[in-house]
């Protein structure tokens, strides 16, 4: 059995026990991985911290170590999809999709370390200050702590990692420990790509137990966190005054105006943004608000989309949709669907369940307060309801406490406008899903959706610290 130490200070490290690894599909133990305790978690800090103040790298060194890195990446893509798809659950196919994804994240990443810039604050527009002169420069706030999740483990830590370093800060990485195999990849190729010992360190073990550890160090200035609303919020708690970055998830809904051209191609494009990776995406589409005009039409052809979505073997491309990350959540959303099946929900299609995999399922006759609705599903699950006029369909599209995006489809410059004012979340997509996300974009929601953006020119505004600098030419 491989066991996969942690990286700390430039060199492997073994942990006090051991946490298996499995392969998602078929719930084989393929690895195991190093679990840290609280000397280990110590040592990273320590590590992280001496070399924030002992490591100088000019913007272009930076900038220069992250483009190799992302070009190792690429040498090795095959390496890590094979090993996403086992970690994951995810088809070959998205698996290759992600590394892709993940390799112009970090050129974006390497890019904005050339572009760490101030602005001029003009002071001399102010009574006695004509022989002043300001500007603000921005400095690295230290070390920075990156916990990523598991639907997106190689993007996401792509997303933390790459700007924090751009910025001149050392990290602490933290990835989920159902997909550990990755994350040891990716501290690989920054390594072979020349960052110094101690700028990038990867601990394993347990989240609440590490996370506990990791937010008692005060010495970490920053945490970046994806994953659930509440180890969010007890986060957030923890960290006090420090800086932290929440990426919590959603509901997201989509609106189906009856002007849009082409009914069936929008219902397949929902569907198909409901069922990738399983439905584990933060804004997989999961609410659906059609016009009443066009309702039928787009249930038969959302149905006909679901039912002709192929699942199998992983390795093979022409595979769309893998398993879930485990049994036990493909249980969960087995028992929210039948729950609401029990109050009166209507089954198009799906609802069954085998092993951790769950059938493209498409429901009807929900209800504001059944879990399918209300709660983020993270699972191939999409609810389809009717509205009458437009301003109904923001209303209950707002009616929930998650913002994170929402999608659009309309041909009406009015209707796509009062969307764009009046829908309560990060970002509105016109014309699209609401799963839409390019990696350049700021990426992120409100309420409980989370605070901050990601997006590497964004997310290096929250990783930095602006500094001013006044001069009195007079003195």
């Amino acid at each position: 059995m491989k066991t996969i130490e942690m990286f700390i200070g430039g060199v492997r490290v073994a942990g006090e026990g051991t946490l298996p690894v499995y392969h998602k599909a078929t719930g084989e133990v393929i690895a195991e991985i190093a679990a840290a305790g609280a000397e280990h978690v110590r040592a990273a800090v320590d590590a992280a911290e001496r070399a924030f103040h002992e490591v100088q790298l000019s913007p272009y060194e930076r900038y220069e170590i992250i483009m190799r890195a992302a070009n190792l990446m690429k040498e090795r893509r095959e390496e890590f999809a094979e090993a996403l798809s086992a970690e994951a659950g995810k088809p070959i196919r998205d698996a290759r999709g992600e590394i892709d994804r993940a390799y112009q994240t970090l050129i974006l990443s390497a890019e904005e370390a050339k572009r760490l810039r101030g602005e001029t604050v003009p002071l001399a527009g102010a009574p006695g200050c004509e022989r002043r002169m300001a500007f603000t420069i921005r400095r690295p706030l230290g070390v920075v702590c990156a916990i990523t999740p598991f639907n997106f483990p190689v993007n996401l830590a792509a997303h933390k990692i790459g700007p924090a370093l751009a910025a001149g800060n050392t990290v602490i990485y933290k990835p989920a420990s159902a997909t550990p195999l990755t994350a040891s990849l990716l501290v690989e190729v920054f390594q072979e790509a020349g960052l110094p010992a101690g700028c990038l360190n990867l601990i394993y073990g347990a989240g609440s137990a590490v996370g506990r550890l990791l937010t008692a160090d005060e010495r970490i200035r920053m945490f970046s966190f994806t994953g659930s609303v509440p180890v969010g919020k007890t986060l957030h708690e923890a960290v006090g005054f420090r800086r932290i970055a929440l990426e919590l998830g959603s509901n997201s809904a989509n609106i189906v105006h009856e002007d849009v051209a082409d009914v069936a191609w929008v219902a397949e494009h929902c569907a198909r943004h409901a069922f990738v990776n399983a439905g584990q995406v933060c804004i997989s589409c999961q609410r659906v608000y059609v016009a009443r005009a066009i309702y039928e039409e787009f249930c038969a052809a959302a149905v006909e989309a679901a039912q002709n979505f192929k699942s199998g073997d992983l390795m093979d491309v022409h595979t769309q949709i893998g398993s879930m990350i485990s049994e036990r959540e493909a249980e969960r959303i087995e028992a929210w669907v039948d729950e609401a099946a029990a109050a009166g929900a209507h089954l198009l299609a799906g609802g069954h369940r085998t092993g951790a995999f769950y059938e493209p399922t498409v429901l009807t006759d929900v209800t504001p307060a059944m879990k399918v609705v209300s709660e983020e599903t993270f699972a191939p699950v999409f609810s389809i309801i009717p509205y009458d006029t437009i301003e109904d369909a923001v209303r209950m599209v707002n009616d929930t406490r998650y913002g994170l995006q929402a999608g659009v489809f309309t041909r009406s410059l009015a209707v796509a406008n009062y969307c764009a004012e009046h829908l309560d979340v990060g970002g509105v997509v016109i014309g699209d899903g609401a799963t839409f996300r390019m990696d350049n974009m700021p990426y992120g929601g409100v309420k409980d959706s989370g605070i901050g953006r990601e997006g590497p020119a964004y997310a290096i505004r929250e990783l930095t610290e602006e500094k001013l600098i006044v001069l009195n030419v007079e003195g």
